[in-house]
């Protein structure tokens, strides 16, 4: 793709979609929108947007295969085993009723799984807040809804868990309604739409791997904002902070950052 045409397609992305592809690496965007124009059956991108103007279908389509929607419940049982064991009695020492927030929460594996620690932790009757976020309205759907996800993306599961918070359903499993009713799911671009604020947890991974550095160290630095002093965020397993003490940050673990006292701007 040359230089001319990336920009006609930037250009009508953020027209069609709100998604502003200057925020991520060209190389790998390039090549994830040459496959998708591949199986679209068009040729060339003039053709493919002049076919799917006032197709909201098509834009949809368009818009879901610029985000990633990879997960499963409990992923990287290991580090959900830390936040559980290590920071979230911490936490909940502070508070007994904590702000959750899932940035880029894909199809909702990620708070369900939050939503099923906390139950386990302390019991059905704390009104924990928690906040699910995606730019994607059809994965929002899926999580609204409860699933169903395939056997593959619950296999993490406990036994115990699968029985209590999930329910058999064709072709896979089903959030069961009273989980589903403590999360909150709303539409969001991270990267152009405000943020809420003084949250004690925020989750945001796998999300910004293909954003260059620079819109990186933005989100990170507004995420950092939206943390109450003395909170936690939550990165992926490949995914290091830059310079994360002039963001206000310090290490609490592998994948953990704490939100450090007298930092939280308001």
């Amino acid at each position: 793709m040359d230089v001319q045409e990336y920009e006609l397609v930037k250009r009508e992305v953020l027209r069609l979609t709100g998604i502003d592809l200057n925020a991520y690496k060209s190389t790998q965007m390039q090549r994830r929108l040459g496959t998708f124009l591949a199986r679209s059956g068009h040729s060339d991108w003039r053709s493919y947007f002049q076919a799917i103007r006032g197709d909201a279908a098509q834009i949809a389509k368009l818009k879901d295969s610029l985000t990633i929607n990879v997960s499963a419940f409990l992923r990287d049982p290991e580090k959900f085993h830390y936040l559980q064991e290590r920071l979230l009695p911490q936490l909940l020492h502070d508070r007994p009723t904590l702000r959750v927030w899932s940035a880029g929460c894909s199809r909702g594996h990620e708070p369900y799984t939050l939503a099923m620690i906390l139950n386990r932790m302390t019991g059905p009757h704390r009104n924990h807040y928690i906040l699910a976020t995606d730019v994607d309205a059809a994965a929002l759907a899926a999580a609204r809804a409860g699933g169903p996800y395939p056997p593959e993306e619950v296999a993490n599961l406990p036994p115990t868990w699968l029985s209590t918070y999930l329910e058999p359903a064709p072709g896979g499993y089903r959030v069961v309604e009273w989980l589903r009713r403590q999360v909150t799911f709303r539409e969001q671009n991270l990267l152009a739409d405000r943020f809420e604020t003084g949250f004690d947890l925020i989750v945001c991974r796998n999300v910004v791997i293909y954003f260059t550095t620079e819109v990186k160290q933005e989100l990170y630095r507004r995420l950092g904002e939206s943390l109450r002093p003395g909170g936690i965020l939550f990165v992926g397993g490949t995914e290091i902070i830059s310079r994360a003490t002039e963001l206000g940050y310090e290490t609490a673990g592998i994948t953990f950052y704490r939100r450090r006292n007298g930092t939280e701007r308001t």
